[in-house]
């Protein structure tokens, strides 16, 4: 080649057994040899460190929210990477939803987090949903974020009724309705006052404040007792913090001065057959109708008819009435009649009951006794006992001769007709002694009569 070996660099020369290399050097000397140099490769370039941002969920979801007003929810992003990251935009797809914090553009240092702060507004009851783009210069520079919620109506209240009315009512008395409330809303409503005008009307049952939720309804009563006859008009207003604040129910009724009217009854009152000397009973029945009726009096024409059962006066409301009875007491045979008179402030003033009766005379019955004599000596006489039969058994025996009885015959004549007696004798010594019943004579009746 036309070098010498031993001055051309990179050539291998032995010199006392080492052998020397040179690297990296450069030939000089030789000619038809370009220059050159050796050298190592080239390092790869080292990528540029970028910020990582993660967010705290994909999805918010707002719930329920009232049209009108807002509701904001928190989203947490993360810078997961090396270096800072900005977040440089936050596009919505509707203007329902929007980003209120932070101000863009953002920047979130290595390792650090921010919140994002979005608000849902709805402007009508329904369903809402949207899409809100995050821009950024971290690693992914896009990010959606997908958001939701549903407007309601704001708390609205209502009445079964807008207007109530009474019609006639008797002055004195009252007449009552009943009235529903409802919010039918979808947020909750407070009523915070409730009253009622207008003479003789009335309201009860609802007191303030008094909170509504949604759909949930409250049952309060208006009355009206009118004071004096005539037309009278009301009404009742409710204020709340509801979209219609203030509801009210127009009121009207007619107050009456009608006069109340008197019955008896039944028309005519028959006692039927009574014994002379005994009394027979029947009642009878004062109505009132139209208004109350007061009664102050109650009398007969006919002594043998009397009247019981009424504590007078006694006012006898509307449609209502009361019970009294007539006794029926002849003292001859024959038949009675009467008139049973009641006075009051109804009309007409004074009611009359026609009274009947028939009077037959007593029938006379007798029991007629008779027994063996004792055949014990000394015997000075009988004594005659007597007891009520009934429930197929004699009662308690109790003596009927007020004197002795020397003989063995006694009458009975103090029975009562229909009845039916036990009786028994015993024997009565010198000595006063009392030797126990005879055999008993049962079940003895007397005709009714």
């Amino acid at each position: 080649m036309g070098c010498d070996t031993e001055t051309i660099p990179g050539c291998r020369k032995k010199a006392a057994g080492l052998i020397v290399l040179a690297a990296s050097l450069v030939l000089v000397g030789c000619q038809g040899f370009s220059s050159k140099s050796s050298s190592s490769p080239s390092p790869t370039p080292t990528p540029t460190a970028t910020g990582s941002l993660s967010f705290g969920a994909q999805a918010l979801d707002f719930g329920s929210v009232a049209a009108g007003s807002s509701k904001t929810l928190t989203l947490s992003v993360s810078n997961t990477g090396k270096t800072s990251a900005s977040i440089s935009s936050a596009s919505v797809s509707t203007k329902y939803f929007s980003l209120t914090a932070p101000s863009l553009p953002v920047t979130i240092a290595a390792g650090q987090s921010a919140s994002l702060t979005l608000a849902f507004t709805p402007n009508a009851a329904g369903s809402f949903s949207a899409r809100a783009a995050i821009g950024s210069d971290a690693s992914t520079a896009m990010t959606d974020i997908a958001l939701s919620g549903t407007g309601i109506s704001d708390g609205q209240l209502a009445v079964n009724s807008g207007s109530e009315a009474f019609g006639s009512v008797t002055v004195g008395s009252t007449q009552s309705q009943s009235v529903t409330l409802t919010n039918t809303g979808g947020t909750t409503v407070t009523v915070s006052n409730a009253s009622v005008s207008g003479t003789g009307f009335h309201l009860s049952g609802l007191s303030t404040p008094l909170t509504l939720n949604a759909s949930q309804s409250a049952v309060f009563t208006v009355a009206f007792a009118p004071q004096a006859a005539g037309s009278a008009s009301g009404n009742v207003s409710i204020t709340s913090d509801a979209t219609n604040p203030s509801v009210s129910i127009s009121l009207s009724g007619t107050g009456t001065t009608a006069v109340g009217q008197l019955a008896v009854s039944p028309g005519t009152l028959n006692l039927g057959s009574v014994v002379v000397g005994t009394s027979k009973s029947a009642s009878g029945k004062l109505s009132a109708s139209g208004a109350n009726v007061t009664v102050t009096g109650a009398s007969t024409n006919n002594s043998v008819f009397t009247i019981g059962g009424l504590s007078l006066p006694v006012t006898i409301p509307a449609g209502q009435s009361t019970s009294f009875s007539i006794t029926f007491s002849p003292l001859t045979s024959g038949t009675a009649n009467a008139s049973l008179t009641v006075a009051s402030n109804g009309q007409p003033s004074s009611t009359t009951e026609g009274l009947t009766g028939s009077g037959t005379a007593a029938p006379t019955h007798t029991v007629n006794l008779s027994w063996n004599g004792s055949t014990s000596s000394g015997i000075s006489g009988y004594n005659v006992y007597r007891a009520l039969y009934t429930s197929a058994a004699c009662g308690a025996f109790s003596k009927i001769n007020s004197v002795l009885t020397t003989t063995t015959l006694y009458t009975d004549s103090n029975v009562v007709d229909g009845k039916s007696y036990c009786y028994a004798a015993t024997a009565v010594n010198s000595s006063s002694q009392e030797s126990g019943y005879s055999n008993i004579a049962s079940n003895v009746q007397i005709p009714a009569p």
